[in-house]
């Protein structure tokens, strides 16, 4: 059983929280402020989740108090760049309330996810991956080596195979991996916003940090790179070109890793014009490509059942296990959209499974058919159990009453994924001018 440590000066809070957490199966032990760390076994607890503001000050002191255990830090106040500082500072991951238990729950299971070991073949990397096929096995490798650059790195692959994942590799197997990496989806944010978002605004009234130097000492993930205007990406690849010296608007050096991905060929975008060539020359010098989940053999079903185990905590549900058939069934489909359709079909799957084991129409997969067992006869239709179908009925009848991130948790997946489901499937929304950062996911 997971055990944590909740640290809450709010004693009605911190009880709901305790008991909303055990009826998920986590076992929280409380304190009222950082003090009572002193006077706790932690050898018990393995993570600690803290309000950000303690009677003793800042929540995030307790990171020196808790060595390696995750640190995750929940405020009244939804304050980006607090939140970024808290990150770089240690914490593993900042909520804002009110926020679901869900919502906790799947960060406590990233969280400790991301501190332990993946096995025997990526010994420094502190993220969950799987492979073993030839080509995951390169693509460590490559990871091992190129962790140890500060170049600006590209990351290619299909929607959905993992890029992000990659780039936490890659961070965590680096000197930078004390400090937290920071992403940011650049298509989902306004073309009028993206250059203060990165590159912040000290001519306002009330001068803002941007990203870039957020992100001073560590890694700045930028997804979706191709999104960026031509005026965003020169002024990126001027300060590539400048790290080394002094920033004319910030006056001092500015030490950042820039990774990014993209699931489009960015060349043809240079011969239209629509992407710097400076840009893609300084980042196709180190690339990585990865492989789509079609391309991985046996690792398909071995990350199957890894999801299967982390998305059966997320829910609260019994461990589940796959049929043969079901097996069998991941193993022969294509998987369009990667390692996220791989998750959300089980996710679906798991929802609706009332027995101990998954069989392949939960799946909702479209596989020949002597790659499965026969399944029982069925009233529903096929539109019926298909996944994209229920997705899409289930955006439609709640977008109105819904904001974005309480759709992603009904759902079970990111807002990022969300939002790259909407495009996939066309299902547009009025944009708005949220800020689209994120705080470490996997997947």
């Amino acid at each position: 059983m997971t055990r944590v440590l909740l640290v809450d000066p709010d004693v009605v809070r911190r009880e709901r929280l305790a008991r909303a957490l055990g009826d998920h199966g986590i076992e929280a032990g409380i304190a009222g402020d950082s003090e009572d760390l002193l006077t706790t076994d932690l050898t018990r607890v393995d993570a600690v989740v803290s309000h950000a503001d303690l009677r003793s000050g800042d929540g995030v002191a307790i990171r020196g108090r808790i060595g390696s255990r995750p640190l995750i830090l929940f405020s009244d106040r939804g304050d980006v760049r607090r939140a970024v500082d808290a990150m770089r500072r240690g914490a593993a991951d900042y909520l804002v309330s009110p926020f679901e238990t869900t919502e906790l729950v799947e960060s406590i299971a990233r969280s400790l996810e991301r501190s332990d070991a993946v096995g025997p073949q990526q010994p420094s990397m502190h993220v969950p991956m799987v492979g073993h096929c030839p080509a995951m096995l390169d693509l460590f490798d490559r990871i091992e080596v190129l962790a140890h650059s500060d170049a600006p790195l590209l990351i290619r692959g299909e929607s959905g195979s993992g890029k992000e994942l990659v780039a936490r590799a890659v961070h965590a197997a680096s000197a930078r991996r004390s400090r937290p990496m920071i992403a940011l989806n650049c298509a989902t944010i306004p073309t009028s916003l993206m250059e203060t978002e990165l590159f912040g605004d000290k001519a306002g009234s009330e001068p803002r940090r941007g990203l870039i130097e957020a992100a001073e000492g560590s890694t700045l993930f930028l997804d979706e790179i191709g999104s960026l205007t031509i005026e965003v990406q020169s002024r990126l690849l001027s300060q590539m070109h400048q790290r080394d010296e002094r920033d004319p608007t910030l006056g001092r050096p500015i030490d950042v890793r820039i990774i990014a991905a993209t699931h489009r060929d960015l060349r043809p975008l240079v011969d239209a014009g629509r992407f710097s060539a400076g840009l893609y020359e300084r980042l196709i010098a180190t690339a990585l490509t990865v492989p789509p989940l079609r391309e991985r053999g046996s690792d398909i079903t071995e990350l199957a059942t890894r999801l299967l185990r982390r998305i059966c905590f997320k829910l609260s549900k019994p461990e589940l296990t796959l049929s043969e058939a079901a097996l069998a069934a991941i193993a022969r489909y294509d998987w369009p959209g990667n390692v996220r359709e791989l998750e959300n079909a089980l996710e679906r799957a798991v929802i609706l499974c009332d027995a101990g084991a998954i069989e392949p129409e939960l799946l909702a997969i479209d596989v020949p058919k002597s790659a499965t067992t026969p399944a029982p006869a069925s009233d529903e239709s096929d539109g019926d159990t298909s996944l994209e179908r229920y997705f899409v009925k289930f955006v439609l009848d709640h977008q109105d009453a819904m904001t974005e991130t309480e759709l992603a948790s009904k759902l079970g997946i990111s807002r990022k994924s969300l939002w790259e489901r909407r495009q996939r499937l066309n299902i547009p929304r009025k944009r708005s001018g949220a800020r689209a950062l994120r705080r470490d996911e996997a997947g």
